[in-house]
């Protein structure tokens, strides 16, 4: 029986300053029903978890170039590509985190094996998936 999750944690620094940045543990969750996103739960000494949602595509593309625009940047630093900074904007304030690449370049293949990317939906499957968000837009 094949699992329709994949899950993983790693530790981050959260940057505070140039000087200054402490590490988190970050869970990571991607599963098969929604194939395009990746959740990162960042849990923060003293506070509640704080979720993001981000597209998986431009997670790994943010692996080997800067990626992202809106909420969400994504580029790799360091030599040979062996990490990675995410800043993450939103109205309470911005965040900017460094993660070592080869724990998601990890994670991210075990989503491939999973739903390999380029193949999350077919047309049938699309198609059932907006009729049912469509069906909820009627509903409200």
């Amino acid at each position: 029986m094949q699992h329709s999750t994949v899950q993983g944690h790693l530790v981050m620094n959260l940057v505070v300053s140039p000087e200054l940045s402490f590490s988190i543990v970050v869970d990571l969750a991607y599963e098969a029903g929604d194939p395009y996103a990746v959740r990162f739960t960042f849990h923060l000494p003293g506070d509640a978890p704080v979720p993001w949602v981000f597209a998986r595509e431009l997670l790994l593309d943010g692996l080997s170039a800067p990626s992202g625009e809106g909420d969400v940047h994504i580029h790799p630093v360091g030599g040979e590509l062996s990490e990675v900074r995410i800043a993450l904007r939103c109205p309470n304030g911005d965040a900017v985190l460094h993660a070592p690449s080869a724990p998601l370049v990890a994670f991210l293949a075990r989503t491939d094996r999973l739903v390999a990317m380029g193949q999350e939906l077919t047309g049938k499957e699309l198609e059932a998936k907006l009729a049912d968000i469509l069906r909820g837009c009627d509903a409200g």
